[in-house]
């Protein structure tokens, strides 16, 4: 029985030990490399903290040795929680001063940088990854460790800021972590012959299919270097050089790459065998640009779900879409149910809109050293009051179509009432999304003036507000039309590279 995910990079390794496991700019690493470092930094680790089982803050800018560093901290028995070199100092404070860390690896060449006189000012102890990856002869006195970890022990900690700009740790266990990657495996069919082009950072959950995808089939991790995000003629190349089978990509990254006509460029017939998405919604236009370019046998996928689950729901496209058409976001995967409640905490009915909530073997325990706001989230499922069933509320509002798919709608609070109509913003977003000329869109309101304040990237000048709106007039409700268009060139993005919702605001909205 499995019960960590160290055991599938001992198998890996012993199965595949001179395979590529890991490339960056800079390096690359067999498994046989991958692990070795690895049980090298757990030994370190235990013989410093004999106990398991804590915090350990991995700060490292995005690499093959943030990957190794991870797999490490997993040997030693405890858990590791990543912090990015270009976060901003405040968030950085938070989320120390949230985990009360015990030990940092980082690079050596941040070492001075995260000493107590230096600007992340960490007092405890620092470990240079360049250092602790030397030792060898450690491999029995590792395993006799990692051999007590249980399935329900932590294995991260990542931090989400959601709607609020606040960081919350969400904790995820290696039992998560392999129901969630053997459906991948399974569903997928992912093997050692697969290779994967990693865009997400890996402080963010959607990297966690690309890197244990690869520790458990053998596959190889192409860290795709950040700036070719915005050279998509030679992203594109770079997939065909390196034979990358699968992309995991949040929607504004495959976009850029539509919306550039990048795909008329570069063929990546007999490279690309699946293109997933997830994170946000990907409009029905763009993902038609790469079903159009591409052959047809490539897999193509909506994958649903909240850091707090890691991918709870999943979508095998298998039909034709319209432009105005929602993607929907399918149907629960195996050991994981979807329930929809409406306000009164009762199942909605038909295609009506509720807010998913999940349980089952992929939610998280909850929010690190937060308790307030793990007992609003992880809630008693109010439908069985015979005993404790913890469902986890998204705070996402969807509904079921006609085929008994789940069809996502916008964030709960998206939801508006104006002019005496309930909207959900998200469906405005999804009309707009639909036009020609509009590379991507957000919807908010503006509470002040009562008013719907669409913004649109796009770099055609004649797309103002007079443009838009008598476009969409046609496909929603006049109520709906907004009542104010701004567009711009280029949106803001977030580290993960979603739309940043909370600065587009600011900057427009006072």
């Amino acid at each position: 029985m499995l019960h960590s995910v160290t055991q599938w990079l001992d198998a890996t390794a012993a199965k595949y030990p001179d395979k590529i496991a890991l490339v960056d700019e800079h390096r690359s690493y067999t498994f046989a490399q991958f692990r070795q470092m690895a049980l090298s930094i757990a030994g370190r680790i235990i013989r410093d903290f004999p106990d398991r089982k804590m915090p350990i803050v991995v700060y490292m800018e995005k690499s093959a040795n943030m990957l190794v560093t991870y797999l490490g901290i997993a040997y030693s028995g405890n858990y590791y929680s990543p912090i990015a070199t270009d976060m901003p100092d405040s968030r950085v404070e938070k989320i120390l001063e949230t985990l009360q860390p015990k030990a940092l690896i980082c690079d050596e060449a941040d070492m001075d940088h995260c000493a107590p006189d230096g600007e992340l000012h960490f007092s405890g102890k620092r470990y240079a990854f360049q250092e602790i990856t030397k030792d060898t002869g450690v491999e029995d006195e590792v395993l006799a460790v990692s051999s007590q970890v249980i399935a329900s022990d932590l294995l991260y900690v990542l931090f989400t800021s959601g709607s609020t700009g606040t960081p919350k740790g969400v904790g995820i266990a290696h039992h998560n972590v392999i129901n969630y990657i053997d459906w991948v495996a399974e569903t997928f069919g992912i093997t050692e012959k697969d290779a994967f082009g990693n865009q997400a950072p890996f402080y963010f959950d959607n990297s966690v299919f690309d890197i244990y995808s690869c520790v458990r089939n053998g596959s190889t991790l192409y860290i795709i270097p950040g700036t070719l995000f915005m050279q998509p003629v030679k992203l594109l190349q770079y997939l065909v050089d390196n034979h990358i089978t699968t992309i995991f990509w949040v929607p504004s990254a495959l976009m850029m790459v539509s919306k550039l006509r990048a795909l008329n460029d570069v063929d990546l017939s007999g490279t690309i065998k699946r293109v997933l998405f997830a994170g946000e919604v990907m409009p029905s236009r763009h993902l038609n640009i790469w079903r159009k370019a591409l052959p047809e046998d490539v897999v193509y996928a909506n994958l649903y779900g909240p850091t707090e689950s890691d991918v709870c729901t999943a979508y095998i496209v298998d039909r034709e879409f319209s432009d105005d058409e929602a993607i929907p976001i399918g149907k629960a995967i195996p050991n994981m149910e979807i329930i929809l409640l409406g306000e009164d905490d009762k199942p909605v009915k038909g295609e009506e809109n509720g807010e998913l909530c999940i349980r089952g073997s992929i939610i998280s325990v909850g929010y690190y050293n937060n308790p307030e706001k793990t007992a609003e989230a992880f809630v008693q499922n109010p439908l069985n009051t015979a005993y404790k069933e913890v469902i986890y509320r998204t705070g996402d509002i969807v509904h079921y179509n006609d085929r008994g798919e789940i069809v996502y709608v916008c964030r709960k609070d998206f939801q508006i009432k104006h002019l005496g109509h309930r909207i959900e913003l998200g469906e405005i977003e999804t009309a707009v999304s639909s036009l020609a000329g509009v590379d991507n869109c957000c919807c908010t309101y503006d509470e002040k003036k009562s008013r719907i304040v669409l913004f649109i990237e796009s770099k055609d000048e004649s797309m103002d507000q007079k443009s838009v709106n008598a476009q969409v007039a046609g496909m929603v409700p006049d109520y709906m039309v907004p009542g104010k268009v701004i567009r711009l060139d280029q949106f803001p993005y977030n580290l993960n590279g979603k739309i940043d919702r909370i600065k587009l605001r600011s900057m427009f909205i006072k």
